[in-house]
């Protein structure tokens, strides 16, 4: 990775060489998340050869404790974010399955854990604008099953039909720090959100019946809790974890500002979020 040059905030931009498609991007990082990266490869590297649920899930406990920052993202110009000392629920779960990929590869660089991150977090792993990223958990699932990163398994393991109408994005653009004052871009994002919106491969499993499909998920499953908010798709995101034989989950929690085991089981987690409708499931591959 070649520095190129440094920006406010003690971040730097840098230009990954050699990569596939030979794109060149803009990466925001630091020097401490090389380190956390260096230590993650130290600390794991003995359990490459596990499956990788289970890869998974060390991956996730890794982080035990890290710190929830919301809106690691939103950079301008639009790059690639590699922040391993702060995450929100959505940045833990591309960071732990970026790793774990990287990890599992023949050369597991920091150029590779890039390289992966870049292709989980954007459409056609191609870092272009705003919209180039998945915005969307439903759609990062889409996208993700295509490429075989994840496995959609809701229909699969006998969840039921799910329709999104997705607006919130176009909805309440002053929200969001690059559609704030951009009518043109707010226009394209309404555009992608009825694409999302048209799909009829959605599947999940209803709030009230997460313990009677709890033997089919498996720890190191992506869980995505689904909502009622007005369009939305999903609240939130973590990743199963079988703590002996209670189903509960790994996540970076707003309430408790830090990556945790949550202390509720899972079914007692959705049921009492007022707008829980249930979970999706995506299994990493």
């Amino acid at each position: 990775m070649k520095k190129i040059t440094l920006i406010s905030l003690g971040l730097c931009v840098a230009v990954l060489t050699g990569l596939a498609c030979k794109q060149q991007i803009g990466i925001y990082m630091t020097d401490k998340d090389r380190a956390i990266f260096d230590k993650y490869l130290t600390e794991m590297k003995s359990k490459k050869s596990l499956p990788m649920g289970q890869l998974i899930t060390e991956s996730a406990l890794f982080f035990l404790g890290t710190p929830y920052v919301a809106s690691t993202l939103e950079k301008e110009p639009e790059g690639l974010v590699v922040n391993l000392r702060e995450m929100d629920c959505a940045t833990f779960v591309d960071n732990v399955i970026a790793l774990s990929r990287t990890i599992k590869g023949d050369n597991p660089s920091f150029e590779n854990f890039c390289l992966n991150l870049r292709q989980l977090r954007y459409q056609e792993g191609i870092v272009s604008d705003y919209l180039s990223r998945l915005h969307y958990t439903s759609d990062w699932v889409y996208v993700n099953d295509k490429r075989k990163i994840v496995r959609d398994i809701n229909k699969e393991i006998g969840g039921i039909p799910l329709t999104f109408d997705l607006s919130f994005m176009s909805t309440y653009p002053d929200s969001y720090r690059q559609l704030k004052g951009n009518p043109p871009l707010v226009e394209r994002i309404a555009q992608k959100e009825k694409e999302i919106s048209a799909r009829t491969t959605y599947h999940f499993i209803p709030r009230d019946k997460i313990e009677a499909y709890a033997d089919k998920m498996q720890s190191g499953d992506m869980v995505c809790f689904t909502t009622a908010v007005k369009g939305l798709d999903t609240s939130h995101v973590g990743f199963i974890y079988w703590e002996g034989d209670r189903l509960t989950f790994i996540h970076a929690s707003s309430l408790q500002q830090k990556v945790v085991v949550e202390s509720t089981t899972l079914k007692e987690y959705v049921q009492k979020g007022k707008n829980s409708t249930g979970i999706m499931l995506a299994r990493p591959l």
